[in-house]
């Protein structure tokens, strides 16, 4: 018997400088029946809230640039809230300091996400968990 997938008409934008992160999180939420669209940068998904806007974010915290100093996860947040404050964001980091936690949750994230080898799986519970808020 054949697994039938739910789909869903719900779009989330992946953010990460990783490819290899991108690649698994993106393949995951489609066969979940999401469509993603997929950014290596900040800046790129804040350009992309002027042509759709996704029903969530997942941004990594910190990006690394070939020459160059991109945006990083907060600041990326605070832009996103302010272009579209209904987008809840689901951040991504292997940080694990409770101040940077803390500082996530008191801006409003809607959830943390931390990189280590249960990423996929968690981050799969949250994705379903702030869609269904």
């Amino acid at each position: 018997m054949e697994k039938v997938v739910s789909r869903s008409d719900n779009l989330i934008y992946v953010v990460d400088d990783d490819p290899v992160v991108t690649g698994l999180v993106s393949a995951r939420l489609e066969a979940a029946g999401y469509r993603v669209r997929p950014f290596a940068y900040a800046e790129e998904c804040i350009a992309g809230l002027g042509e759709e806007l996704p029903d969530l974010i997942i941004l990594d915290f910190y990006f690394l640039k070939e020459g160059e100093v991109p945006m990083n996860g907060m600041e990326a947040y605070d832009e996103i809230t302010r272009i579209a404050p209904e987008v809840p964001v689901i951040m991504l980091s292997a940080q694990e300091k409770g101040e940077v936690v803390l500082e996530f949750a008191r801006k409003g994230i809607a959830d943390y996400v931390i990189k280590d080898s249960d990423l996929i799986d968690n981050l799969q519970m949250s994705v379903k968990a702030v869609l269904e808020r």
